[in-house]
């Protein structure tokens, strides 16, 4: 169950196996969320073995794999792992994404349709919040101050102000942090639209971060997908106490994909 190291895109990509791949039914490939590595993922993973072969990835900048050379989005992200499996595995995987992750398989399933036999996407990400206008006021006010602030203040006094009034993700990015505002940036829609692969969608009612709207206008742009809503869980315990409930929807989908 220990990390290989696969060179993509010219940089490193460490991935975690567990499972036996020739005996194994499904192939799953699981992309975890921002400021996480794979280890996030291994208890459900690991839950559906020996049925099914699994490969989590650590996204470069994550866990086992170094920071991308250039400051990628999620096309660049998801162009390194569509090397990697086009290298390494031979059959279509079903892509597992939370969050962050989802954003890359998105990406994926519609830049490399031959690559992904379908999706499960938690707690997806990618589409741009609805918000009020005080609240976009306000977010345009923070961009503008902070644009500014790099130029007359120290970079611990900076350091102090996002960490005070920045998103947790932007002040615990540190190098991270141009790709992260790129990210975050993406609009995913027309990328959703592109999807063929069967997907479900998969949302906890609990969540603010990527809430349950969020997940509905997801199953509104990928055709034929299904949104199934957690009660009692938020962005984070989605997959922490939720992730039993996760694996038997993940079981139920690989049933009806092999049909």
């Amino acid at each position: 169950m220990g990390l290989k190291v696969y060179s993509v895109l010219g940089t490193p990509m460490a991935v975690r196996h567990i499972g036996n791949a020739s005996r194994a039914r499904w192939h799953l490939v699981w992309g975890h969320g921002w400021d996480q590595s794979s280890t996030a993922l291994i208890h459900m993973a690991e839950s559906l073995a020996p049925a099914a072969y699994s490969s989590l990835i650590d996204f470069p900048g994550f866990g086992g794999s170094p920071p991308p050379p250039e400051v990628w989005g999620t096309a660049s992200y998801a162009a390194a792992v569509a090397e990697y499996l086009g290298a390494t595995e031979p059959r279509a995987c079903i892509w597992i994404g939370y969050s962050f992750g989802c954003r890359v398989g998105l990406r994926l399933a519609s830049a490399h349709p031959q690559l992904t036999r379908g999706m499960v996407l938690i707690a997806a990400a990618g589409l741009p919040a609805k918000r009020g206008f005080a609240k976009r006021l306000r977010i345009s006010f923070q961009s503008r101050f902070f644009r500014s602030a790099k130029h007359i203040m120290t970079e611990e006094q900076l350091e102090y102000l996002i960490g005070r009034y920045g998103s947790r993700d932007y002040a615990s990015a540190g190098p991270l942090r141009p790709i992260l505002t790129r990210v975050v940036n993406e609009d995913l829609a027309e990328v959703a639209r592109k999807v063929a692969c069967p997907t479900l969608l998969i949302s906890g009612r609990g969540d603010t971060q990527t809430p349950v709207e969020t997940g509905e206008r997801f199953a509104r742009l990928i055709r034929g997908s299904q949104l199934v809503v957690l009660e009692n869980y938020d962005h984070n315990t989605i997959i922490s106490d939720g992730g039993h409930q996760i694996t038997n929807l993940i079981r139920q989908f690989l049933t009806k994909a092999d049909r």
